[in-house]
């Protein structure tokens, strides 16, 4: 699979569910012989298999029920194929939470997986990854000594995170290199504010780097000064953002416009929901130009796919990733998270994006500051 793209920050919403009953079902096993009565065959199979492997198995006083319970759960969601179904250890439930929250102990860095490696799609700045010589684009091919082959996505966060004032040892090969180097990482509290802005001339530069659940209020604030310093434009830049959390993408957008649909949600059994904008204390009419890539995925997509069908902004850049799935997060009894897909969503026009993506009104190759300037000198030559 290519430019697969595990994300584990964001998605369209978090929620925190109750005990899923075959989970249930295998802690049950631990402590008797009798399967728990269902009426479900094939859960009962499961049952069964779990209490006559820990009864009967010849070697039972080693098995590490936990991780047990851990590969019958990724057992069942590889038969799913789908990239964004994924069992979270209680260490990586506990850090993804972290996550929303806007800070944790780590290096600095947004990663994802690409053509089944794991690159380094940004790096926070001022952070011990940069300090450190990281690069965005850096592919990581081992932590502490272990490879990153064949390792999942929360393994990896669980190693390279850690307590403040640790190290982690990174086998990387940078962008271009024929070899790679080992670099030494001091873990640290990272902070990470997630929307950032400057006045350049009388055009404002917004990025926004994820959804999380303090962005839509840094969004307000900064959206205030922006009108405070009479800005004539806003180029919002959404490239590398992997998405984030529903009620912060929709208290975005409804930003920028105050009527209308924002999204349509399609659950498994086709019930249809709408989520349409809602009132907010600061607005903006400012033309606009938005910013995206091939990492701009799930929220990015929705905001970037709802100011185009409104026609109130000109999308620029290269096709975004296609995560147009609904991902819940469901509690488990140990701990652990199963970050599962339950439904699809779809633009105001009724556009799916789910394996597509936006496509730009403005397709270019332009990266970095060079797509800024485009955008730049596109609102100034358009604007009073």
């Amino acid at each position: 699979m290519s430019r697969e793209i595990k994300i584990i920050l964001i998605s369209l919403s978090v929620v925190l569910a109750l005990l899923v009953s075959f989970q249930s079902g295998f802690y049950v096993g631990l402590w008797q012989e009798d399967a728990t009565q269902t009426d479900d065959p094939y859960l009962a199979s499961i049952e069964e298999a779990w209490n006559n492997i820990n009864v009967y198995y010849v070697e039972n006083n080693d098995i590490d029920y936990e991780l047990l319970s851990q590969y019958a759960i990724e057992g069942m969601l590889e038969y799913l194929d789908d990239n964004h179904s994924v069992y979270m250890d209680p260490e990586a439930y506990e850090k993804d939470a972290e996550d929303s929250a806007g800070s944790y102990s780590g290096i600095g860095i947004t990663a994802s997986v690409i053509e089944e490696r794991f690159v380094v799609v940004s790096v926070y700045e001022s952070s011990p990854a940069s300090q450190s010589g990281l690069l965005a684009g850096d592919i990581i091919l081992a932590v502490d000594g272990v490879t990153t082959e064949g390792m999942s996505f929360a393994e990896l966060v669980a190693r390279v995170r850690g307590e403040e004032g640790t190290s982690v040892n990174l086998k990387i090969l940078h962008p271009d290199a024929s070899q790679s180097t080992d670099i030494s990482v001091m873990r640290a509290k990272i902070d990470v504010p997630s929307v950032y802005s400057e006045m350049i001339g009388e055009i404002a530069y917004i990025t926004i780097d994820r959804f999380s659940e303090d962005t839509d209020e840094e969004f307000s604030r900064i959206l205030k000064g922006v009108k405070d310093n009479g800005a004539a434009g806003i180029v919002l830049d959404l490239r590398n953002n992997l998405g984030g959390l529903l009620q912060t993408l929709l208290n975005i957008t409804s930003c920028f416009y105050s009527e209308g649909n924002i999204l349509t949600v399609r659950e498994n059994d086709g019930t249809i929901k709408k989520y349409d904008a809602n009132r907010q204390s600061v607005t903006t009419d400012l033309p606009m130009v938005v910013l995206v890539n091939g990492y701009s995925a799930s929220a990015s997509e929705a905001l970037a796919g709802a100011l185009q069908d409104h026609d109130r902004a000109l999308i620029a850049g290269t096709t975004t990733y296609g995560k147009g799935s609904v991902n819940v997060m469901f509690e488990l009894p140990n701990g652990g998270g199963l970050y599962l897909t339950t439904a699809r969503w779809y633009t105001p026009n009724g556009n799916l994006i789910e394996g597509i993506g936006i496509t730009p009104d403005f397709e270019t190759d332009l990266e970095g500051d060079e797509l800024v300037q485009w955008a730049l000198d596109y609102l100034n030559d358009n604007t009073d």
